[in-house]
């Protein structure tokens, strides 16, 4: 009988390389509100096709239904992060507290 040499799927890439550079043109600063920038949430789609990924909704007028939950829910879980990360809730500088301004939490 031959025997089958098994190589790794796709599933069982690490999530890191999928994930575009972390350099200026794909991620905003700390100071600047953290987070993607379009950038590189379009470099982020390339390398993983038929992914939903979107920037902050930062807006504060005429939001869709859709946005206004997006909005929602990334609060409901930063609020989260909050809870389970102290020293970050209580530093107004982190990157979580940053984002969360961002995104008018």
């Amino acid at each position: 009988m031959a025997s089958r040499v098994k190589t790794k799927s796709s599933k069982s890439k690490s999530r890191k390389d999928n994930m575009p550079k972390r350099n200026k043109k794909n991620f905003r600063p700390t100071k600047k509100g953290a987070g993607m920038t379009e950038a590189g949430v379009r470099a982020y789609r390339r390398k993983n096709p038929g992914s939903k990924l979107k920037t902050a909704v930062t807006k504060k007028k005429g939001l869709t239904k859709s946005e206004k939950a997006r909005r929602k829910s990334f609060c409901a879980r930063s609020a989260g992060q909050m809870k389970k990360f102290p020293k970050a809730a209580k530093d107004p500088n982190s990157r979580l507290r940053q984002a969360r301004r961002r995104w008018r939490c």
